[in-house]
């Protein structure tokens, strides 16, 4: 009853401090913690608002500079011209679908290199971890690479885009990571025992308990390859296989001209500055789709990626 007694004296203390039950005093360290975080993810998400309110506004108001953050005189016609005009449309098509490819060759890629290095069993696996490593720090430069890819016949085609960069240092070192640091190697001496050989444990073991770092890989890859577009600038001639972000990349630079992608059946009424921006939002759906689902595993890759191997 005395301990009953003292507690609730306690509770009563905390009560005419003010201070909630269960809840420690937020610190100015915190709030300005909170105010930078919070500053910080403005300066990411008011360009996209931006875009977006610019997208669906009148061509007078644009053209005012009177769109900041809310639009006006709302107008959707830019997006019935991109999908009627159907340049970016096939663009997108094409870009989602090489972006698949890529992924997944890069993952497997990814996942015959990374698992054999992490095992110490395999011998001269430090000097293949070396070798691994150096086009991560050197690379021929973007001649010889031209030359190179003359030769093997890969240019103008869709394969220069992706063979080339499936294999991702970076990427590996991670997955090795990942696989060193949370695969414990009882499993294994386990499924040995029992007669597992090394595809079934990879397939069966390593594989299942490594959703993370693949969902982790999965976003790398495929933000990347959506993104980059200057290896399709030098490497691509062909109109039909330019991915979507080169589209962009060129109607950024051709602003200046009111008929800028557009196709002689399409009606150009509306300003550059709003097609730029209809065509921003409508190359950003994609990876707005996935980003949601897999950026929870982005922190914990990163964290994944600096223990030692």
């Amino acid at each position: 009853m005395a301990k009953k007694k003292e507690a609730a004296v306690m509770d009563d203390e905390k009560s005419r401090d003010g201070t909630p039950h269960g809840v420690e005093k937020v610190k100015i360290g915190d709030i300005l913690i909170m105010l930078f975080i919070g500053i910080l993810s403005l300066t990411c998400i008011a360009p996209f608002v931006h875009l977006l309110a610019k997208s669906v506004s009148s061509s007078n108001a644009v053209m005012a500079k009177e769109v900041y953050f809310v639009a006006k005189g709302f107008n959707f016609s830019m997006y019935e011209t991109i999908f009627k005009d159907g340049q970016l449309t096939h663009a997108m098509i094409y870009s989602v679908y090489m972006t698949v490819i890529f992924t997944l060759l890069g993952l497997i890629v990814c996942t015959c290199a990374a698992y054999p290095l992490s095992k110490k069993r395999l011998k001269g696996r430090t000097f293949f971890s070396f070798v691994f490593m150096v086009p991560m720090y050197f690379s021929a430069g973007l001649i010889p690479t031209y030359l190179l890819y003359k030769d093997l016949k890969l240019l103008d085609t869709m394969w220069v885009l992706i063979f080339p960069l499936i294999f991702s240092p970076y990427n590996m070192l991670i997955m090795r990571s990942f696989f060193q640091s949370s695969i414990p190697d009882s499993l294994e001496e386990s499924a040995f025992l029992d007669g597992a050989t090394n595809f079934q444990i990879l397939f069966r073991i390593v594989l299942p308990l490594s959703k993370s770092i693949i969902a982790t890989l999965l976003l790398f890859y495929a933000v990347g390859r959506w993104n980059a577009f200057a290896d399709a600038q030098y490497y691509i001639t062909t109109k039909s296989l330019q991915p979507i972000q080169l589209l962009l990349s060129n109607m950024v630079r051709n602003a200046a001209d009111s008929a800028t992608s557009l196709s002689e059946g399409s009606a150009a009424t509306n300003t550059p500055e709003i097609y730029q921006a209809a065509a921003v939002m409508f190359a950003t759906v994609p990876i707005l789709c996935i980003y949601p689902f897999v950026q929870k595993y982005f922190v914990k890759g990163v964290m994944v990626g600096a223990v030692k191997g």
